[in-house]
């Protein structure tokens, strides 16, 4: 019986967690219509986070590129956030330059980087 003494009696919280140990809500990045979201972080900075996207910024040939995400062909860390099209780390796309790996994480960060892959 899991979260119980060897006895059988339940184990108690000495407390619940506090304001600043709480999870975040997790954003997903579709893809779609550029939308940004700005997120109060602690110490009163504020985080500027994507909600959806469809430009990337891709590194060809060590210069960076911008270029329209057309869609997401496949997801290594989870095969259904793809047919969603769900932009996470990992993640490769079919944009206007080529395939690409997208390099960074587009719900903490305000964009997407990816880098291109060679044929």
């Amino acid at each position: 019986m899991a979260g119980r003494k060897i006895t059988g009696g339940k184990y108690k919280k000495a407390r619940k967690k506090k304001l600043f140990e709480r999870t975040s809500q997790s954003r997903i990045v579709k893809l779609g219509e550029e939308k940004k979201k700005f997120l109060r972080t602690k110490g009163g900075n504020f985080k500027l986070v994507s909600l959806s996207s469809n430009i990337a910024n891709i590194i060809v040939k060590g210069k960076a590129k911008k270029a329209k995400i057309k869609n997401v062909i496949e997801t290594p860390a989870n095969r259904f956030l793809a047919r969603q099209n769900i932009l996470i780390k990992g993640a490769i796309i079919d944009t206007e330059v080529g395939r690409a790996r997208i390099t960074n994480r587009p719900s903490q960060e305000g964009q997407v980087q990816a880098v291109l892959l060679e044929k």
